[in-house]
């Protein structure tokens, strides 16, 4: 990106919570991305996330279910392949987090994310409204998150929401459900929920969110797997706190 580009790309973000950056990716490097998926995920390689485990509206009851074995994660991606680790730390998508994070150096950590996003036909389920910070631990709530379209992500086959400029908010605890999900029936937080966007991506683009931003995605209604690398970063003095998830593998410094 021109000096210009990146300026507004670091103003949209911090205004909104996220940024879009078209094409950051080369599609010949998606596509030997996404044959790696493919071998992954036949045969199955371990450690996966089923649909099963998490227990979203439609997913299968239990791994046993109709349905049960639909992967949905393909876990620990900086370690399965060179064309993931690749990604993670690629050229652009560092230049970008560069100037997200400046003038901190960064670190992508194992621990969160780090997969990939496999949302399979008949079996994916929703994804409610969130923040991925419900799930962290770090000395400051100021992560970000990388989204690498490997092909096109439509409405049609649960592309993510976002409601701009949330990750700015400080919600009362009972806005939440006991999962720590936006309760849509209060009216308060449907009227936040009216103001969501679709993101729509093509293969290459590149989705940059802040971890506090409510996101949601809805099922995959289409005949074709869709596929995204997602990863995590944090500045090296935002530490994970000892004795938690987030502290279970080390970070790799990134810059």
């Amino acid at each position: 990106m021109t000096a210009p580009a990146q300026e507004l790309f670091a103003s949209r973000f911090r205004r909104d919570g996220f940024a879009v950056a078209r094409k950051l990716v080369p599609l010949d490097e998606c596509t030997v991305m996404r044959a790696a998926v493919e071998r992954a995920l036949d045969p199955l390689e371990a450690p996966v996330e089923y649909e099963a485990d998490v227990g979203y509206p439609g997913s299968p009851d239990n791994r046993a279910a109709p349905g049960g074995l639909t992967p949905r994660r393909l876990l620990n991606a900086y370690s399965r392949h060179d064309a993931f680790r690749r990604i993670a730390t690629h050229p652009s998508i560092a230049a970008s987090l560069r100037q997200l994070f400046h003038p901190n150096g960064f670190a992508l950590s194992q621990c969160h994310h780090n997969c990939i996003m496999t949302k399979q036909p008949g079996f994916s389920s929703k994804t409610l409204w969130h923040q991925d910070i419900r799930y962290w631990s770090f000395d400051e709530p100021e992560l970000i998150s990388v989204w690498v379209a490997m092909g096109e992500e439509r409405e049609s086959n649960g592309s993510l929401r976002v409601i701009p400029g949330s990750h700015q908010l400080e919600l009362d605890r009972g806005r939440l459900d006991h999962a720590l999900f936006l309760r849509p029936e209060l009216e308060e937080n449907d009227s936040l929920i009216g103001r969501a966007e679709v993101l729509e991506l093509d293969p290459g683009d590149v989705l940059f969110f802040h971890c506090r931003l409510f996101h949601a995605a809805g099922a995959n209604r289409t005949d074709e797997v869709k596929l995204s690398a997602v990863f995590t970063y944090h500045t090296q003095d935002n530490q994970p706190i000892p004795g938690t998830r987030s502290s279970q593998y080390p970070s790799i410094p990134i810059a």
